[in-house]
């Protein structure tokens, strides 16, 4: 029986059941996804007036450290995915074990990377290229907040953690407390006690440990409830991270299009990579809110398979790709029609708009694509499926980058750029929906 055809109809009850489900689980998620940029925002506010240097300073360490964490991101995925199926299986205990194998493997990968980037930290501020006057404020700036990635694994993993658990409030009260505290103490330090950007990057590492200490309160109050241990299980740790790397993969993969973009948008020139930089941060922001369903997926579809309630897995599935189809037409449409509205927001030269507006029609037509392949990847991730999903996106890089790389030697410009990277979502669509329709994903039990 395939997903798309073959399965039964859901009924009206069902589908405001699943419709239920998302929502409680998408709306408090898209939240916390909103409250993770505004961190970056708020010391790029305090500092930027410390001057030039020190905002530039700012920027590289802050490219690195995005970076860094972005990579680690499966350690939520992979968690939300293994929590959710023991949930699904009546095994609570079990579930919250489960997590802490996520977050003790998050707590070594955070000592690892701090025990390699500390001293390399010079060099890596002078591979982006930074000036000679900003180098100094991002070493600074880097060196502090190296020691603040451990808690941000430890965030990445207990967010997991409470995803499976079917629990995206406590993540969004977090990230608003750690939000609130960051912009606080930020201000307080790079002014009050005169630290300059070192008072910014602490500020933050600050309230990153605060956030840390606050999931594991609640997960471990949960332990303590349902009897499960707290102590480091290495069987448990090895199968958390061989669960994560074909994820890390796919992460990998996913960054690498990206940054081919930019790179081909820098060789197109000034005015196509002032435009594209727009366009992304503008891509970037809906794709937080189809994150957001592909979250509700993870946590949906990984109780339903360790229920092994495979109709029920099916059916949300169904379900949640018609809520990516809509929301990607209803970012389609408002994208059209506020670009009035945002695009004098970041640019008033003439040729920059004029490259910019082709290209972003471009990404709202391409909306309703994105919306299906969101939703499809966080239903094959909830179903644990991350071998797949590594193998697709790796044969969608080998697609995109050659095309890609001809635009500027075909004369393609800035649009043309965009039209590959819908071509990018196009095969990253083809690939999902072929593994969705042979239903090879539907694995039900308590483990994949």
């Amino acid at each position: 029986m395939t997903l798309m055809t073959k399965a039964p109809a859901t009924s009206k009850n069902g589908r405001r059941r699943h419709d239920r489900e998302i929502i409680a689980l998408a709306v408090p998620a898209f939240g916390a996804l909103v409250a993770e940029p505004l961190f970056v925002m708020v010391d790029s506010a305090v500092v930027g007036h410390l001057g030039t240097p020190q905002l530039a300073g700012l920027g590289i360490a802050a490219a690195l450290l995005m970076t860094a964490v972005s990579i680690f991101v499966f350690l939520a995925y992979a968690t939300t995915a293994a929590v959710a199926r023991r949930v699904g299986a009546g095994d609570l205990p079990a579930a919250i074990r489960q997590g802490m194998d996520g977050i003790w493997l998050a707590l070594l990968l955070g000592a690892a990377v701090v025990a390699l980037a500390l001293p390399t930290a010079p060099w890596l501020v002078d591979v982006f290229g930074a000036s000679d006057t900003a180098t100094p404020y991002a070493i600074t700036y880097l060196r502090i907040s190296i020691l603040g990635i451990p808690a941000m694994l430890v965030v990445l993993a207990a967010t997991g953690v409470l995803r499976g658990l079917q629990d995206t409030r406590t993540p969004l009260y977090v990230a608003i407390g750690g939000f609130t505290a960051n912009a606080a103490l930020n201000v307080t330090l790079v002014y009050g006690a005169g630290l300059g950007i070192a008072g910014s990057a602490w500020g933050t590492v600050i309230a990153q440990v605060g956030m840390a200490a606050a999931y594991l309160v609640v997960v471990i109050r949960g332990a303590r409830r349902h009897n499960a241990s707290l102590r480091p299980d290495a069987a448990g740790i090895r199968a958390s991270a061989r669960a994560g790397v074909p994820l890390l993969i796919r992460t990998l993969s996913l960054r690498a299009v990206l940054m081919i973009a930019t790179a081909v948008a820098a060789r197109l020139g000034d005015v196509d990579i002032a435009a594209h930089q727009i366009i992304l941060s503008l891509w970037s922001l809906t794709a937080f809110a189809l994150d957001a369903i592909a979250i509700a997926g993870q946590a949906i579809i990984g109780r339903y398979l360790g229920a092994n309630d495979e109709k029920g897995a099916r059916e949300a599935c169904r379900r949640m790709v018609e809520w990516g189809i809509g929301s990607g037409i209803v970012l389609g449409v408002l994208i059209v029609l506020a670009r009035p509205l945002f695009i004098p927001l970041f640019t008033s030269d003439p040729s920059v708009k004029d490259t910019l507006l082709p290209a972003l029609l471009v990404v709202a037509v391409s909306q309703p694509i994105a919306g299906v392949v969101f939703v499809l990847d966080g239903v094959l991730m909830g179903a644990g499926d991350g071998r797949y999903l590594a193998w697709a996106m790796l044969v969608t890089l080998a697609v995109f980058a050659p095309v890609a790389l001809l635009v500027p030697s075909l004369g393609g410009g800035l649009t043309a750029l965009w039209w590959a990277m819908t071509l990018m979502m196009a095969v990253r669509l083809i690939t999902l929906w072929l593994r969705t329709r042979s239903g090879r994903w539907i694995v039900t039990g308590a483990t994949r």
